[in-house]
């Protein structure tokens, strides 16, 4: 718990407000397409079982 703590505390410092942002948008782009891949599977899967 320790080196985590400490790890994480001397990252924070070095971390700027454009690369929070940047990850902010690339986990939502993943998070869609994520979702609408898994929507065209499911949808593939239950024209194959007819």
């Amino acid at each position: 718990m320790g080196t985590a703590g400490g790890t994480f505390l001397s990252i924070v410092p070095n971390i700027n407000s454009e690369d929070i942002a940047r990850t902010i948008v690339l986990a939502t782009v993943g998070a869609i397409v994520s979702f609408m891949i898994s929507l065209l599977l499911k949808s593939l899967q239950k024209k194959r079982k007819k």
